[in-house]
């Protein structure tokens, strides 16, 4: 095999298709990058038995063929050869020569035969604005857990309605919802579809096609296999859905919303910043909504203690609660307006804490697009 490529397209492709790939993997193999070059140009593929990423570029390709070479490595040498052109050939002992200006680079060849198939994806689609799906992923992504104790609540739930493409996440603390335009085509179906996506890939998706003009996204696979695709231009990324059933947690959004505060988002989260700095860890930081504004009061160790108010407007009577202030700072970063509304919600169980909701505000008596929810659990306050 043999080709020549531009270094910055190649650098970028092999770049892309690594991202997904685990820092340390337990077999060796699945470090690898495949590249096939034919008549259509360069493909560079991974996969890892859970997501995979594949692309096609232009390239002169002198002799035909496939190899499979370490993708960390390979990555690593692209984005640092010189400028100029890029020529990668297999040597007589099946090596591979990496060739770019005076730069010259042999590695060694991995056994493309034991390499995975790469997954197809030939089930029902549709299409996304790029850029709101990126907003979306990152305003919800955060709300998912890290634990992988339990699997489900590691994931973002992708639910199709109709015209409607839900993203929901939660950790049992807080809850992320938001909604944006789906086009399921000509062949759109009633029936409604979800997917239970990790979270960690669904942010790569995010990142790699944030600027891109629409994402095409199809369900495939069945039983232990089901499978959903990203693509947009010349790049594809699928990854296996995780199994289980994910929490009702829809129904936990309260239908009335008329206790509530509106503050400014960015006054708010510098002044959560601030008092926040001598609260332990996990320590909750104490709020009070009132008619003159909202005041928080935090102690800590070392006999600490910090309080501060910001403007605010009430609606309703005065509410004191404790919210853990890390994840308070996510959601007003995740609202984008310059205003946030805070609901008050109740409870028939006099002695459950009721959870808060958090939706954007365009000012502060106009409500901003409710296609953005985010509810907040919390915390007991011991004084």
């Amino acid at each position: 095999m043999k080709f020549h490529v531009n270094r910055d397209v190649f650098s970028e492709a092999v770049s892309f298709v690594v991202k997904l790939l685990p820092q340390r993997n337990p077999q060796p193999i699945l470090a690898g990058v495949l590249i096939e070059a034919g008549e259509q140009g360069l493909t560079l593929a991974a996969f890892d038995y859970e997501a995979s990423a594949r692309t096609t570029i232009e390239a002169t390709v002198d002799e035909p063929g496939t190899i499979l070479v370490h993708g960390r490595l390979l990555s690593d040498i692209a984005s640092r050869l010189p400028n100029a052109p890029i020529q990668i050939a297999v040597d007589d002992d099946g090596g591979i020569l990496l060739t770019c200006g005076s730069a010259r680079f042999t590695l060694a060849s991995m056994p493309v035969q034991e390499y995975p198939a790469i997954p197809e994806v030939t089930g029902e689609s549709g299409l996304v604005p790029a850029d709101e799906f990126a907003t979306a992923i990152a305003q919800v992504a955060f709300a998912a857990s890290r634990d992988d104790v339990t699997p489900v609540l590691t994931g973002v739930q992708l639910e199709v309605t109709g015209t409607q493409l839900s993203l929901v996440a939660t950790d049992r603390y807080r809850v992320a919802l938001r909604e944006i335009p789906w086009d399921g085509g000509a062949a759109a179906s009633d029936e409604p579809t979800s997917a239970l996506v990790p979270a960690r890939t669904l942010q790569e998706v995010g990142k790699t096609f944030a600027h891109g003009g629409d994402i095409s996204i199809a369900f495939s696979g069945s039983g232990d296999r089901e499978i959903i695709a990203f693509s947009s231009g010349n790049k594809t990324v699928t990854s296996l859905l995780i199994k289980g059933n994910f929490p009702p947690v829809r129904r936990l959004f309260p239908a009335q919303t008329e206790h509530h505060s509106v503050v400014n988002t960015a006054e708010l989260a510098e002044a959560v910043r601030r008092v926040a700095l001598v609260l332990d860890r996990s320590a909750p930081l104490r709020f009070t909504f009132g008619p003159e504004g909202v005041s928080m009061d935090a102690s800590g160790t070392e006999q600490a203690r910090a309080t501060e108010s910001v403007d605010a407007t009430l609606v309703g009577d005065e509410v004191t609660l404790g919210l853990n202030p890390q994840y308070l700072l996510e959601s007003l970063g995740a609202v984008r307006s310059e205003f946030t509304r805070i609901t008050f919600t109740s409870s028939d169980n006099a002695n459950k804490l009721s959870p808060v909701l958090v939706t954007p505000q365009t000012s502060v008596d106009k409500g901003g697009e409710g296609s953005f929810k985010y509810l907040l659990q919390p915390n007991l306050l011991l004084r």
